[in-house]
């Protein structure tokens, strides 16, 4: 929201006031002093808890899903600002990948109202979804999943550092995230592709199973032919052979990993 509404007032030639005096309520608004008058934005029931009281916001021309952050200035109800925020354009691809690794359950955790996420995981076809979380409430979240399973969060934002860290699997967007959410992550996303990671999962797991089968295949034959040796079947000169055979037999099994 913040770059947007920055990119907005740029565009329109507005001056731009560094405020002081900032304080900020992780997830819920930030207040501040621009020149001698007070600011506070947010979500409305956050700037309304620090107007005057009496304060509303008039929402009768609000669109059903639109993103809104309300704007409070000097204890009084100023207005309302509606954000478009449309689905990323790799997010259903991404989503369509994950499927098809065999991922069962995908929940949409946001910060925005409750209807505005819903909508959004109408359209990907998500399992669930959670609005209006706050950063505890996104840990608590994680917290819930993982006692169900293994958990892989995504995330870019300031609010998502603290379920990043406590997922399984953190996973920061960094190209475009902000530098908390990356150091809370396991993972740091370069790339500004979505679909990247599904295809990651795919790679994790066929390099998983690959080696999986060279650990046994290695272990069976190994296994094998000492049976063979202790039974005088093979002399101590064939049996060291036919151990590097194995040995490069399971390794270039192993190699299959590199062909993706």
């Amino acid at each position: 929201a913040a770059e947007a509404l920055v990119r907005a007032a740029t565009a329109r030639g507005l001056a731009l006031t560094l405020p002081h005096d900032v304080a900020e309520d992780a997830g819920r608004g930030l207040s501040g002093l621009v020149g001698e008058r007070r600011v506070v934005l947010g979500g409305s029931g956050y700037v309304l808890s620090h107007l005057v009281a009496g304060e509303a916001f008039d929402r009768a021309n609000v669109e059903n899903g639109a993103a809104v952050v309300a704007v409070g200035i000097d204890g009084r109800a100023a207005g309302l600002i509606l954000l478009s925020d449309p689905l990323r354009h790799d997010a259903g691809d991404a989503i369509a990948g994950f499927r098809a690794e065999g991922i069962g359950r995908i929940v949409m955790a946001s910060g925005d109202r409750t209807d505005v996420a819903e909508k959004a995981a109408a359209t990907l076809g998500l399992d669930a979804v959670s609005g209006d979380l706050t950063p505890e409430g996104k840990v608590e979240l994680i917290r819930r999943e993982r006692d169900t399973g293994t958990v892989m969060m995504v995330g870019d934002g300031v609010n998502d550092a603290p379920a990043l860290a406590l997922a399984n699997v953190g996973v920061a967007m960094g190209a475009r995230g902000s530098a908390a959410s990356s150091e809370a992550a396991n993972v740091v996303l370069l790339a500004d592709d979505l679909r990247r990671l599904p295809l990651a999962c795919g790679i994790a797991r066929r390099s998983r199973n690959i080696a999986r089968q060279s650990a046994i295949a290695g272990l069976l034959l190994s296994g094998g032919a000492m049976v063979f040796a202790a039974f005088g079947y093979l002399s101590p000169v064939q049996g060291a052979l036919l151990q590097e055979v194995i040995d490069v037999a399971v390794i270039l099994n192993a190699l299959r990993a590199l062909r993706g």
